[in-house]
């Protein structure tokens, strides 16, 4: 049975992405950005997120998949569901649940690239930096976080744990 610890609690979270949407408003006053979620992991952080930005932003979302129900990425990315809006000459943030590896968020980064957006940055609700196989810029991060596996807040194990209110480290 695996032990469950909360890492970052609920208020936490909530007063951390409200400086990040403050920071993102500042940064992109007077434009109309695309924010674009990776799926599953980034849905609750992209939601309250682009609530807190409260200003004019459009959404969409793009699902890639690189677990397949393990605690480590296989370095194999699949992208499972493409865009539908066209972000020629658009400022693009990419939501991100997690950046650990930097493969998945660099897979990412170069595909949307190839839709020639006006520019593209990360925001991402964690960053374990020391997992880092490739160097990723990552402008907007909410919490550093340490090398180990982390659910809740969107974030799952096998499809579960998604709907915690908080991130824990999952340990067996």
């Amino acid at each position: 049975m695996s032990k469950i610890q909360v890492l970052i609690p609920r208020n936490k979270i909530s007063s951390r992405i409200k400086a990040l949407a403050k920071e993102i408003r500042e940064d992109y006053a007077g434009e109309t950005p695309v924010f674009i979620g990776i799926l599953k992991g980034s849905f609750l952080f992209m939601a309250d997120l682009v609530r807190e930005y409260g200003n004019d932003c459009e959404m969409d979302f793009i699902g890639v998949a690189s677990y397949a129900g393990t605690k480590n990425s296989s370095g194999v990315i699949r992208l499972l569901k493409d865009l539908n809006l066209n972000i020629k000459k658009r400022h693009v943030l990419i939501v991100e649940d997690i950046i650990d590896t930097g493969l998945t968020s660099n897979y990412i980064k170069n595909y949307l690239r190839l839709r020639e957006p006006k520019s593209v940055q990360f925001v991402t609700l964690l960053n374990k930096r020391h997992a880092r196989k490739i160097d990723i810029d990552v402008k907007y991060v909410g919490f550093e976080i340490p090398n180990k596996f982390v659910i809740g807040y969107g974030l799952d194990y096998m499809e579960k744990y998604r709907q915690l209110p908080y991130v824990a480290v999952m340990e067996d």
